[in-house]
C-alpha cells in the first residue's frame, strides 16, 4: 500500500523558516522530519511512498537529489514529478515527488497525484509534520475489520495550558503539569479506500472538509485510537522539544513492537 504524505503547507508559524524551505523539510538533529516520518513506515515494512509537494518544493527535491545523491537511484526526472529509489544504511524505500501546486487544498493535492500516477487502490495518508509511533499495521487492520471508507488516527494532544479544576466559582486547584489532554483530535494517519477519493471533485478542495464531511453522512469513517506518542510540528517551539528528545535519544516517536 503506497504512503502519501502531504508536503506542501507554508509553515507560516515557522516564521521565517517557513519562508525558505518546506515545512517537513525542517531539521529534527540532523535529519529533516520527513525522513523520520518516511523512516518509521519503513521500520513497519512499508516501502513505497509519494511525496505530495508544494510551497518551497524545490527545497525536498534538493534534499534528495543533491545531498543524498549517493544513495539514489533516480527513475524519472521532471519538474513536476521525480522518481527514485532510496537505499542508506537499512533504510531501502521507493518515493514519487509530485509537484501538486503551491496553492491548491489538501485534498487536490491527494487528487492531482492519485491521478498523475494512475492509480485504483486504497492507500495510506499522513502529513509532512507530524511524529507519532502509531501501529500501521494495526491501524490498517482495524480499517477493513470495519468496512470502512476512511479511517483516522485519533490521538490526545499534550495540554498546551495549565488546567483550572473551578467549583461554583471556586478554584479547587491548578494542574500545571500540562499532561494529555482528554478529547481526541484528528493525528492524522489515514487509511482512504479507492472509492473515496473519487469524491474529491475538485484541486481546492481540504480533505478535512467536503470529503470528510461526505464520509460522515454515510456513516462510513472509523477512527483508530492511539494512546502512544503523538506531537506536531507546528511552530518552532515544537522543533526546539522535538530536538531536545532527540539529543536526549529520546525518540518517542520510533516505532517499536516490543
Amino acid at each position: 500500500m503506497k504512503i502519501f504524505i502531504l508536503c506542501g503547507g507554508f509553515g507560516t508559524r515557522l516564521d521565517q523558516l517557513g519562508k525558505i524551505i518546506a515545512k517537513p523539510m525542517v531539521r529534527i538533529g540532523k535529519k529533516p522530519i520527513l525522513l523520520h516520518i518516511i523512516e518509521n513506515f519503513c521500520i513497519q515494512g512499508f516501502d513505497e511512498f509519494v511525496l505530495c509537494t508544494g510551497h518551497k518544493s524545490q527545497t525536498i527535491r534538493n534534499y534528495f537529489l543533491k545531498e543524498n545523491k549517493k544513495f539514489l537511484k533516480v527513475k524519472k526526472n521532471k519538474f513536476n514529478h521525480l522518481s527514485f529509489a532510496f537505499k542508506k544504511n537499512k533504510i531501502n524505500f521507493n518515493s514519487d515527488i509530485i509537484f501538486t501546486g503551491n496553492n491548491n487544498g489538501t485534498g487536490g493535492r491527494i487528487k492531482i497525484a492519485y491521478d498523475k500516477l494512475k492509480l485504483n487502490e486504497d492507500i495510506l495518508m499522513t502529513y509532512g509534520d507530524g511524529l507519532s509511533n502509531v501501529d500501521i499495521k494495526k491501524l490498517i487492520k482495524f480499517h477493513y475489520k470495519n468496512s470502512s471508507m476512511v479511517t483516522l488516527t485519533a490521538v490526545r494532544p499534550k495540554q498546551k495550558y495549565g488546567v483550572l479544576k473551578i467549583k461554583k466559582n471556586k478554584i479547587l486547584y491548578f494542574d500545571n503539569s500540562k499532561q494529555k489532554s482528554d478529547i481526541y483530535i484528528n493525528g492524522g494517519f489515514f487509511v482512504i479506500s479507492k472509492k473515496k477519493i473519487k469524491y474529491i471533485k475538485n484541486n481546492n478542495v481540504y480533505w478535512e472538509q467536503e470529503p470528510l464531511e461526505k464520509v460522515l453522512k454515510k456513516k462510513s469513517m472509523h477512527a483508530f485510537k492511539h494512546n502512544g506518542f503523538w506531537q506536531s510540528l507546528d511552530t518552532l517551539k515544537d522543533q526546539h522539544e522535538l530536538n531536545q528528545q532527540f539529543k536526549k535519544n529520546k525518540l518517542l516517536w520510533k516505532f517499536n513492537d516490543k
